[in-house]
């Protein structure tokens, strides 16, 4: 096996287990709806579930839960075939698809078991919120970010090569 393969699972494999990690905290040390100050009128520790996607989009449609099931497993699947695809040098795509596929992987076990996704981080600026997240949210974000950073840098590695 690859050097590269085994960073990404063992990346993934950390993602996941502190995000359930901290999902399992929240769930059983708070009730649902508390909430902590951690900075006030700025960071909360909120216990909410969703049975949506970001927003709570499509909470209400009886057929979500398949949906965002399949949606997530297609998702993976997909993160799985590029990781493959990418070159070894490609260290930042590495790392970025490691950290998408584990906060997808994260939100899927919740609907799996739950069949909704517990949030817990609420960031707002006193009574403006935005919608509580969690790690796997987090590792979602952070991987897309970064995997815009590399195909950025891969773009411009492609140009210079082609001078």
């Amino acid at each position: 096996m690859k050097f590269r393969t085994i960073q990404f699972i063992a990346l993934a494999t950390v993602g996941i287990i502190v995000d359930q990690i901290t999902k399992y905290a929240i769930d059983h040390s708070m009730k649902l709806f508390d909430s902590i100050p951690i900075i006030e009128h700025f960071f909360h520790i909120t216990y909410v579930r969703n049975r949506g996607a970001a927003f709570s989009f499509l909470s209400e449609a009886s057929w979500r839960l398949p949906f965002f099931i399949a949606i997530s497993i297609i998702a993976s699947v997909v993160i799985l075939v590029a990781y493959r695809k990418l070159r070894d040098d490609q260290k930042l795509g590495h790392l970025s698809l490691a950290l998408i596929f584990s906060g997808a992987v994260g939100n899927l076990i919740d609907r799996l078991r739950l069949g909704e996704v517990i949030d817990f981080l609420d960031a707002h600026w006193y009574q403006h919120h935005w919608p509580a997240f969690n790690v796997a949210d987090s590792l979602i974000c952070v991987g897309v970010f970064l995997l815009a950073v590399d195909m950025i840098l891969e773009e411009r590695r492609n140009k210079d090569g082609a001078r």
